[in-house]
């Protein structure tokens, strides 16, 4: 999360970013969530149904495949919008804050605990929602250095190795094994997009 630190994400705060509909800060609030929001998870109601597995997950949630007009996505970018209207600053903070809380005692939790992320009516293992959370701050990593023209920090492989085995069970259920198949191996056969998301 060094990233949000970087000056350049200060100094552009308030500029479009690489996302449509999101300014520098927006996208910056909204790649915070991704930690603030794991103590949010452990915290609420879990319900008696069994969880469902990640990739249940994606091909339930409604923002998948889906344009930013699009109802699930215009209510991302409000709350990204108004969480990064509290400054470079606060973003920072609760980013600290929430990582001196994890730090203490996600490990002690088991893997397999139950968890309902806020925004849908099922539960995730634990295991499977910190893998949500990582895939979201892969990508918007990405989306955030592009955005400020920094260079994409490096991801552990302990984050990338199931971040693209994830995405790649996606994107071959969104458009085909084959098509994911052509677009790693072969460019010329290659479908226009694979995109997972």
């Amino acid at each position: 999360m060094s990233l949000l630190a970087d000056p350049r994400v200060r100094a552009r705060w308030d500029e479009p970013s690489a996302l449509a509909g999101m300014s520098v800060g927006a996208l910056a609030a909204h790649l915070a969530r991704q930690v603030v929001l794991v103590p949010v998870a452990l915290a609420g109601p879990v319900g008696d149904a069994e969880p469902v597995g990640v990739d249940e997950h994606y091909a339930r949630s409604a923002w998948i495949g889906r344009d930013v007009e699009d109802e699930a996505n215009v209510a991302i970018a409000r709350t990204a919008r108004d969480e990064g209207a509290a400054g470079p600053d606060a973003t920072l903070a609760r980013v600290a804050d929430t990582l001196a809380g994890l730090r203490a005692g996600l490990a002690a939790e088991p893997a397999d605990r139950r968890v309902r992320p806020p925004w849908v009516t099922w539960s995730l293992t634990l295991d499977d929602f910190l893998l949500t959370r990582m895939l979201e701050i892969a990508v918007h990593v990405d989306d955030l250095a592009v955005s400020v023209d920094a260079p994409t920090p490096e991801l552990p492989v302990e984050v990338t190795e199931p971040v693209l085995a994830l995405l790649t069970r996606l994107a071959a259920r969104r458009h085909g094994a084959v098509a994911v198949l052509r677009t790693l191996s072969r460019r010329e056969r290659a479908p226009e997009t694979i995109s997972a998301l």
